[in-house]
């Protein structure tokens, strides 16, 4: 790779930034210049997608990503900074190098052709969160996710039938539309769901049954042969080996061990 795969412009909506401090004591959250000082820079393609990466009450850029993100790529000698992209134009921007890595509480189950995958580092249940029965009724998902592809094959005979499915990039109004009523059911990350019900007071049933049960991991371009992917797959296992990974996610999920059970899903 040379270093034209830095100079593309892409689209976006926010610009999040975080510092990898060269030693190992904290995650700060600092300037470009000096990041650039520091260490060296990967960029990081995301979603706004709490408890994942969202910002704090100081507007300082924070979840289990986030977290995860700057003590493993500070192990291996660079600053990180989070763009939150157009979610849809994902493979794109990582192809063409606008990006280094997409990384956001993503999927890689029917994507493992897609991406050089770093993972799964965490188990996560898709779900579908309701205000009533489904039959006849309006879901509503972001589009280009998990939840969406399923819906739209129809081929799963223990989703029943609904009325219509809606689509939207913006994740949050997804959660918005079903507190309001205006959607019967949406569908996504069990944990993002049960994040946003804690934040504002929202009370959705969740069904007991997932739609699917998936890693997720840390995806890059097919056409990177920098060797990141394999760099960050080692610092993923030192991470576990040394409680890193379990003290970062009991931050922000209650039981973290069920969160890191990866070796549980199925081949």
């Amino acid at each position: 790779m040379t270093e034209q795969r830095f100079n593309h412009k892409i689209p976006r909506r926010t610009f999040l930034k975080v510092c990898a401090a060269a030693a190992a004591a904290g995650l700060t959250a600092c300037s470009k210049t000096q990041a650039a000082a520091a260490l060296p820079e990967l960029t990081v393609g995301s979603d706004n997608y709490p408890p994942f990466i969202y910002l704090n009450n100081d507007s300082t850029p924070t979840g289990i990503d986030v977290d995860i993100a700057t003590e493993a790529f500070a192990r291996m000698g660079y600053a990180v900074r989070f763009e939150i992209i157009d979610w849809e134009q994902k493979t794109n921007l990582v192809e063409s190098g606008a990006i280094d890595c997409i990384w956001s509480c993503f999927s890689m189950d029917g994507r493992e052709q897609l991406y050089r995958w770093v993972g799964p580092y965490m188990v996560s249940r898709q779900v579908v969160a309701v205000l009533a029965d489904l039959a006849g009724k309006t879901m509503m998902v972001q589009s280009t996710t998990k939840p969406e592809e399923i819906f739209l094959a129809g081929t799963d005979p223990r989703i029943p039938q609904f009325g219509e499915l809606l689509s939207t990039e913006d994740r949050s109004v997804q959660y918005a539309m079903l507190n309001c009523g205006y959607v019967d059911a949406i569908a996504a990350h069990e944990t993002a769901i049960l994040r946003y019900m804690q934040d504002c007071n929202a009370n959705f049933r969740i069904l007991e049954e997932p739609l699917l049960v998936t890693g997720i991991g840390v995806a890059f371009a097919l056409n990177d042969t920098r060797g990141l992917d394999e760099k960050l797959t080692e610092t993923f296992a030192a991470m576990r080996a040394d409680g890193t990974l379990k003290q970062i996610v009991g931050k922000y999920l209650p039981d973290p061990e069920k969160y890191l059970e990866v070796d549980a899903l199925e081949p």
